[in-house]
């Protein structure tokens, strides 16, 4: 009888949500890490033990560790309608914490090192692109994902418009700043000077004429916040290329408390912008910084006053 490894199961289980619809790309890549792990010791199923000791043996945040045993659960759910001795761990096994951890908000200051930085970088196509991307990310709040995301058809410099596609395939329009979309436009004219064979339809450009690969700009980004001489307080997680969309949330609702603008009313303006699901995902912002929550409380400090 031909024994079916843990990686086939796991290869049939991507293809059938592949199928549907599904990108999985980081679950996918776990869910094989976790396969051949099993299939190294011998093993023929999943067992609460092993998934444990997998999703606990990375060097991961308890976050993060919560979150890769939630991804071998719904697998497990999945095979054990075909193995009745697949075993399926229950939630809370590893429970994640409850909190965020506060981001890193970068300064004007900040951006502008990062741009020099991003500067220096010796291939010239790669430099500006690295740039353009720094620039766009502040000014706009865009995920790393959605930016790089982008096709040509997607940016209209004349309107200052971005079409995005962001989390789940949906899309939004997103206004850029006049300077913003005028940075965008020079990067096009300089990226079409330097790239004569391109290869994909995507705005931004690798010196080989391809889009931009994530884990790639994130590595040359950690680089950059050497150069720039960027770094978190003692015991703060480092900081991300994802921290300048946190720093442009709470810029804007840093901004908008010190000009008296009613929050609550605005706060759905900004959840669409980002690309939230809904409100609840951008209220947690208001908590993100304690210059934020001292400005709140500034401001509530009258009102409760009134009432006493």
């Amino acid at each position: 009888m031909t024994v079916i490894t843990i990686r086939q199961r796991v290869e049939d289980y991507l293809a059938m949500r592949h199928a549907l619809g599904f990108a999985l790309v980081t679950e996918g890549r776990l869910l094989l890490d976790f396969a051949d792990r099993l299939d190294q010791d011998g093993q023929d199923t999943v067992t609460v033990t092993a998934a444990l000791a997998w999703a606990a043996a990375s060097q991961a945040s308890a976050n993060q560790q919560a979150r890769r045993l939630g991804i071998v659960r719904v697998f497990a759910r999945h095979l054990h309608a075909l193995d009745p001795a697949c075993q399926i761990p229950a939630p809370g096994l590893l429970p994640a914490r409850a909190h965020r951890p506060t981001p890193f908000i970068y300064s004007e200051a900040d951006v502008a090192a990062l741009v020099h930085a991003a500067g220096t970088i010796a291939a010239p196509l790669p430099s500006a692109t690295v740039k353009a991307l720094i620039r766009l990310i502040a000014s706009t709040g865009l995920r790393i994902g959605e930016a790089l995301g982008l096709d040509r058809t997607d940016v209209e410099t004349d309107t200052a418009m971005l079409t995005v596609t962001g989390k789940g395939g949906r899309t939004r329009l997103v206004p850029m700043h006049p300077t913003t979309s005028a940075m965008l436009a020079q990067y096009a004219r300089h990226r079409d000077r330097l790239c004569r064979l391109v290869r994909a339809d995507s705005f931004f450009l690798t010196a080989g004429g391809r889009r931009p690969l994530q884990r790639g700009v994130q590595d040359t980004f950690a680089r950059l916040l050497t150069h720039a001489d960027i770094a978190a307080p003692a015991g703060r997680r480092r900081p991300r290329i994802h921290d300048l969309r946190h720093s442009f949330a709470v810029n804007t609702l840093t901004d908008w408390q010190r000009e008296g603008v009613d929050i609550a009313a605005q706060l759905p303006v900004l959840s669409t912008y980002l690309g939230h699901s809904g409100p609840e995902a951008t209220y947690w912002y208001l908590q993100a910084t304690g210059e934020l929550l001292g400005l709140a409380a500034d401001r509530l400090e009258p009102v409760q006053q009134k009432r006493s």
